[in-house]
């Protein structure tokens, strides 16, 4: 979906395709036909913005094979569907029974990290639609934190820098700019947009940058205002961002609130629990270990990392940060001129829903991602963008 900002210039929207476990060429394919294209069949529009995933084994193809890939896009111009931003965080197995911590390898110490990222922008180069210039890729936040000696915080470094300079020649070869983006998330090396500007500012190229998550920044406890002041001020540029909510329970300490949490507490998905306190932000790394006994204080409200749907808060006793994500919104693309084109909707947890809000087949999970795009479109539109054919 595509929107026009007040200063002349276009907003793409789109949905992460990760909600779709898929690791070969031949699954992405699939995906296409069940679910992007009747998504937005029911958004009743003619194009549709989604946001690849591409796993190891499916970049892998398309960047060997110049037929396979030119099929991809031929079969994203049949099916009404353009791509701009690619998920890049997910390395293999996403669709696994356990997911967990096995989400952070390869980092950006690995060889391997390098190699997939500059695959993807490869790839990402050749799928951008004719009048389009730029496309972003969203990647790990360098490191889960235990993983970060000073050796392999210094070769992520590195690897960025040669990236970097792998995106200038792809520039300079094809004419599309292709940027990248850490994305924040709770419990790795940089966890939030403050711990970005050490590293970002490091680096200092215009095609390195920052994925503004909302569900992390919400979980984080970071103030949206004072977060995006600081990439301003640091010349960080926000690549792109993705729009989540979190789970939020005001008041843990009620044995009723922990029943309702202790619902969200599932085995595939890592979900980092937050609490801020006067001593600082306190965590855990799974929200099963913030139930049990005290390990995190619940004197004040408890934030946990899962992407719950936008438009459907959970049932009280708890809710979700969407005021987080509108927030923003409002200050990436409701002022004089947007701080990034690219908005993705990520909400990858449909399935891990506790069993009673799970969809029941294909078409009640693209009922449900059609109703999350349109209350982004709803959102920006409020905004004073206009959405285009």
């Amino acid at each position: 979906m595509r929107f026009r900002h007040p200063d002349g210039s276009t907003v793409h929207l789109a949905y992460c395709t990760n909600v779709h476990p898929a690791e070969t060429l031949d699954g992405v394919l699939a995906q296409l036909r069940d679910h992007c294209e009747p998504v937005r069949r029911r958004l009743h529009r003619d194009r549709l913005g989604i946001g690849l995933w591409l796993a190891k084994d499916a970049a892998h193809a398309l960047v060997t094979d110049p037929s396979a890939l030119r099929g991809l896009r031929t079969e994203l111009d049949r099916r009404g569907l353009e791509v701009v931003t690619l998920n890049g965080f997910p390395y293999e197995g996403f669709g696994a029974e356990e997911v967990k911590y096995r989400v952070y390898k390869p980092d950006w110490a690995d060889p391997e990290r390098l190699d997939h990222t500059s695959a993807l922008a490869r790839v990402l180069a050749a799928l951008l639609p004719d009048d389009v210039t730029e496309g972003t890729i969203s990647t790990l936040p360098l490191a889960w934190r235990t993983a970060a000696t000073e050796e392999r915080t210094a070769t992520a470094r590195t690897a960025l820098r040669t990236l970097a300079e792998r995106l200038d020649a792809l520039h300079e070869l094809t004419g599309r700019s292709i940027r990248v983006g850490l994305e924040p998330e709770p419990g790795c090396v940089v966890e939030t947009t403050a711990d970005a500007l050490a590293p970002l500012t490091a680096i200092a190229h215009d095609r390195i940058g920052i994925c503004v998550d909302t569900c992390h920044l919400a979980t984080s406890f970071e103030d949206p205002h004072t977060a995006l002041d600081a990439l301003t001020e640091a010349r960080v540029p926000v690549v792109k961002s993705q729009l989540s909510a979190a789970l939020h329970a005001e008041h843990p300490h009620l044995p009723e609130v922990r029943t309702a949490l202790a619902a969200f507490d599932e085995p595939r998905f890592l979900h980092q629990t937050r609490t801020a306190t006067a001593a600082g932000l306190r965590g855990t790394d799974d929200l099963g270990e913030a139930l049990k006994g005290d390990s995190l204080p619940d004197a004040a409200p408890w934030r946990a990392h899962f992407h719950v749907p936008l438009h459907a808060a959970p049932a009280a006793p708890l809710t979700s940060t969407l005021s987080v994500l509108k927030s923003v919104l409002t200050r990436l693309v409701g002022g004089p001129h947007p701080l990034t084109s690219h908005l993705e909707v990520e909400t990858y947890t449909w399935q891990a829903l506790p069993p009673e809000l799970r969809p029941r087949g294909r078409a009640q999970l693209a009922d449900g991602i059609a109703a999350e795009l349109t209350l982004a479109r709803d959102l920006l539109t409020d905004l004073g963008l206009k959405e285009l054919p």
